[in-house]
């Protein structure tokens, strides 16, 4: 002890006085046990923390998946329509009759359904179609082309099949309706072929592709190529009995919903912009937009579904108000004008947003004829909406846009008068702080512009697809009112009678 004593002290004196200290610690575990101990508990730790970190994982997974089928139930049916497509289609295989009955290419049936059963019945049709005349096409060429190798010798067959092999497969994009006549390698910038026909041009390739070439091992060709086609057959026959006949979900109906339910939005957002903007700022100057004054973006980001369902639409056959010649392109134009009124409304949104405001008191001037014009905007909005909703035409919707025009004259003579005025009252440099005010005020007046662009092509639509009146509708229920009158008062009486023929 006395040693490490000394030793502690010649250290101390080396190290400029400071005093240490050194224990010698006999042989033992204690040390090493609480080092494993503390490992234990952070193995421990960490792999409960990664329970609980997976767990809530799978429980906000759950929610949203739970989410998703709340908002639309319709996504769930989805569901479980492909599974019962997938069992109907999966007897074929599993039932030996009729997999003998169908050569024991039943597994292409089942291929047919997964890659052909969509959401939408335009989606359905659209690929079965292309399938079903991508397979025969492709399958009676091939055919022919396997004719003419088998007579050209056993020299010229393999040349002849790899050569049409590869001029078929180079032109990616060539249209179903113009292959047998040329093949040209300009079809694939035809924007009509890529958009109608690409899925049925690359089942076309697949399925000549398969048969020419398998025709140089396979004798009894005709009989294969018979077999898939059936069974092709069956799968898209199943597929579109399910799509269309268990809960059916028209691309058209739903273009049609989509653009009524983004003009109710681009209202709310007129509103709310200009709500925002008059409003008193908050203790920060930062104010966050609302939910109602982001529905601009719902109308900017529908672009590719509004096309996406047109031209599924076209695909579908006549359902309920939609005929077979419905104006599904006119929707994309109605589109095209609420997205052209939006860009407006963004530019009001970002003024509302601003850190640089207008002084209170120089915005309280037009705070009145802005919420006016905002009002009437919403209002011609909410009524071209109401009108696609219900595919009628109302004279309210012409009176709503002559309200609004009127509201925006007066807007626009306060807006002249309001640079004098402010300086006359207060100062010439007050015109500068209002400059803002002024913009909004101009934006403003340019959404009612736009607005009427949107109500021409809801009026085109009306024409095109044929809207009913909402007022011969509401004298036909008052017709059908009174003639139902007469019925349940007393039959003894002929006095009612009288009455309602006089009436009429």
């Amino acid at each position: 002890m006395e040693m490490v004593a000394a030793a502690a002290t010649k250290d101390a004196k080396r190290n400029g006085g400071a005093p240490e200290w050194r224990v010698t610690v006999p042989e033992g575990a204690s040390v090493t046990v609480e080092h494993e101990s503390c490992l234990a508990a952070r193995a421990w730790a960490w792999l409960v923390s990664c329970v609980v970190a997976l767990g809530a994982k799978v429980s906000g997974s759950g929610r949203r998946l739970w989410k998703i089928g709340a908002d639309d139930p319709r996504r769930a049916v989805h569901g479980l329509k492909v599974g019962l497509a997938l069992s109907l289609v999966s007897v074929f295989y599993y039932t030996r009759p009729l997999y003998e009955g169908v050569g024991g290419t039943a597994m292409w049936a089942i291929m047919t359904v997964v890659v052909v059963f969509e959401y939408t019945v335009g989606g359905c049709v659209y690929k079965g179609f292309n399938r079903a005349a991508a397979t025969v096409s492709a399958g009676a060429i091939a055919l022919g082309v396997h004719w003419v190798a088998v007579h050209a010798g056993d020299e010229l067959e393999p040349f002849i099949r790899s050569g049409s092999v590869f001029l078929l497969a180079n032109d990616r994009y060539l249209a179903l309706s113009t292959y047998a006549a040329s093949i040209a390698t300009f079809s694939r910038f035809i924007p009509t072929v890529k958009a109608r026909f690409d899925y049925g041009v690359t089942i076309f390739i697949l399925t000549y592709s398969l048969v020419a070439v398998s025709g140089y091992r396979v004798e009894a060709l005709l009989a294969m190529a018979q077999q898939r086609v059936c069974t092709i057959a069956i799968g898209i026959f199943i597929c579109l009995s399910v799509c269309v006949l268990v809960c059916p979900v028209w691309a058209g109906q739903e273009l049609h919903r989509l653009t009524a339910r983004n003009m109710d939005k681009l209202a709310g957002a007129v509103e709310a912009c200009v709500e925002d903007y008059f409003a008193d700022q908050p203790a920060d100057g930062k104010r966050p937009p609302s939910d109602k004054a982001e529905g601009y973006k719902c109308v900017l980001n529908s672009k590719a579904s509004e096309d996406s369902q047109a031209n599924l639409a076209r695909w579908e056959p006549a359902h309920g108000r939609f005929g077979f010649r419905h104006p599904y392109a006119q929707y994309k134009s109605v589109g095209a004008a609420m997205r052209h009124c939006a860009y407006c409304v963004e530019a009001l949104s970002g003024c509302a947003r601003s850190e640089i405001q207008a002084p209170e008191h120089v915005k309280r001037r037009l705070a009145d004829g802005c919420a006016s014009v905002a009002a009437r905007c919403a209002l011609v909005l909410r009524e071209a909406s109401s009108s696609v909703a219900a595919m009628t035409t109302s004279w309210s919707l012409d009176l709503a846009v002559a309200e609004m025009n009127t509201a925006v004259q007066e807007l626009q003579s306060d807006l002249r008068a309001l640079p004098s005025r402010l300086a006359e009252e207060e100062s010439p440099a007050a015109v500068l702080d209002a400059v803002q005010l002024f913009t909004v005020t101009s934006l403003l007046i340019e959404v009612s512009t736009r607005i009427e662009s949107v109500v021409d092509a809801v009026d085109t639509l009306a024409s095109l697809a044929g809207f009913r009146s909402s007022d011969v509708e509401d004298e036909a229920a008052e017709t059908e009112t009174k003639v139902k009158q007469p019925a349940e008062s007393d039959p003894d009486s002929d006095e009612p009678e009288k009455k309602h023929i006089e009436q009429v």
